[in-house]
């Protein structure tokens, strides 16, 4: 009994660690264009640019989680750096035996890098697919509430993969 009791003790860990990275995509405008050498047309999505963020927090028993999370986005048609610092909400269900549905939230402020004092909204929303080893391949949308290019606000969609350590 006393050894069932400090093995229960020592299983105690609430806290994770958090690493993303990302690759935004955007539509390829030539996608119907066939090449003359190949005979093939062109993918429908060219990647955009590259991202990771970090991030530490709280969680229960892996399903439900609140962190702090900080990063870099890098987008190359806008010609954009931005560095969100968001709070990070996380609900990860199972699904099977070793699997999980993983649903982020995240809202906050970024800065734009290079572009002055433009500052403005964060926000995120991520669905992915956990497995035993703590990864988690997925698809995010992000949204920068700073103008650019003479539009009102800016995002991307970006897929990635992110290592999580409890």
């Amino acid at each position: 009994m006393f050894l069932s009791f400090s093995v229960y003790s020592q299983n105690k860990k609430f806290t994770y660690i958090q690493f993303d990275v990302t690759i935004p995509i955007r539509g390829n405008p030539d996608r119907n264009v066939e090449n003359q050498y190949t005979h093939e047309k062109g993918s429908w999505f060219l990647p955009d640019g590259l991202g990771t963020k970090i991030g530490y927090g709280i969680h229960y028993k892996k399903w439900i989680a609140l962190g702090i999370h900080c990063g870099i986005n890098w987008e190359v048609t806008d010609k954009l750096v931005a560095v969100p610092v968001f709070a990070n909400f996380k609900l990860s269900p199972n699904i099977g035996d070793e699997t999980r549905i993983t649903l982020q939230l995240g809202l906050g402020k970024a800065i734009a890098l290079g572009r002055g004092d433009l500052m403005g909204d964060y926000k995120k929303i991520s669905l992915g697919i956990q497995n035993s080893d703590d990864v988690i391949l997925f698809i995010e949308l992000n949204h920068y509430s700073f103008p650019i290019n003479n539009q009102r606000d800016s995002g991307n969609i970006s897929l990635g993969l992110s290592l999580v350590t409890f």
